[in-house]
């Protein structure tokens, strides 16, 4: 949730706003505080931003997924000592395109369900992922918005490409799993 005076991010049960120190007010009908959902104070991440985000995630997540997969393999081909090069390469392939799976997988998926709602150069560059209430979003929904990413690619990228043109910048994948990439408003 968002403070109405600045649009800083407040804890759902926060009585003053962190980034500014705004009393938020109770609503009339409850106890809870009176504030402002992503569509009034956050910007949708544009395409451009999305991208270089993108770029830079994968050059992480090819960096952690061989800190993971050269000691697996190197461990592999200890075990294989005696084997014709053909079974040894093909088990590398194998493990080399499980592990490089499942490594892309958790990174997205575990960093963008993860308090900081976003991997780390989405962090870098200030964006985050919600749900289209601006609430963080679950694993559930971050696993459903990973996988989906194979549909936005199956569409001759035009998935992808769909940011730059929808109204509130969502590609394919956010469509299916009903997130948002925001750009929190600065005081």
């Amino acid at each position: 949730m968002f403070c109405m005076q600045c649009g800083q991010e407040v804890h759902q049960e926060a009585r003053f706003c962190h980034g500014c120190g705004t009393a938020l007010k109770p609503q009339a009908l409850g106890a809870e505080c009176e504030v402002a959902t992503p569509r009034a104070f956050a910007q949708y991440a544009g395409f451009w931003h999305r991208a270089l985000a993108l770029l830079i995630d994968w050059v992480l997540a090819n960096i952690l997924g061989m800190l993971v997969v050269l000691p697996l393999s190197f461990v592999l081909g200890m075990t294989m000592v005696g084997q014709e090069p053909e079974v040894i390469a093909g088990a590398g392939a194998l493990l080399g395109i499980v592990m490089g799976t499942a490594v892309f997988w958790l990174y997205f998926t575990v960093f963008e369900s993860s308090g900081w709602q976003a991997t780390p150069a989405k962090r870098m560059l200030g964006l985050r992922v919600t749900d289209a209430d601006g609430q963080r979003i679950g694993f559930g929904r971050a696993n459903a918005r990973y996988w989906s990413k194979i549909l936005s690619a199956m569409t001759l990228y035009i998935g992808f490409l769909m940011v730059a043109f929808t109204e509130r910048k969502q590609g394919l994948h956010d469509m299916v799993a009903s997130t948002l990439v925001v750009r929190p408003a600065r005081q």
